[in-house]
């Protein structure tokens, strides 16, 4: 059974950074592709960002380049998403989902396990 469990949300000011982080379990790790997506109030979940685990390759969508960093920690099975310069539209919940293969996806139905989500939201 692979189980996601996120962690790091909260309500913070504008301009501040955030670290998520998503605790994994149950995965092989060699053929597992970890992602972040996030869903604002009313609208569609969106892809953030993934990280390929045996090789750390990552990808990220175009508009989240430069204030999203992701990475993995082997030891403690855990991938991080480092936010910078938070702003208000940024306010979401932030999700953790897998998948097994290769190829990184940006698409929702391709990742097989999620998480419950952090809250985020960043006040003005």
């Amino acid at each position: 059974q692979v189980y996601l469990v996120e962690s790091g949300g909260g309500l913070v000011q504008a301009g501040v950074s955030l670290r998520l982080s998503c605790a994994a379990s149950g995965l092989t790790a060699a053929s597992a592709i970890m992602g972040w997506f996030r869903q604002a109030p009313g609208k569609e979940r969106e892809f953030v960002a993934a990280i390929r685990w045996s090789d750390e390759n990552t990808y990220y969508r175009g508009s989240m380049k430069g204030r999203f960093t992701v990475s993995r920690d082997n030891a403690n099975e855990t991938v991080y998403l480092q936010i910078n310069s938070l702003n208000t539209e940024d306010t979401a919940v932030y999700y953790c989902a897998a998948r097994t293969g290769w190829s990184i996806s940006m698409s929702v139905s391709d990742y097989d396990y999620w998480g419950q989500g952090t809250q985020v939201t960043v006040s003005s």
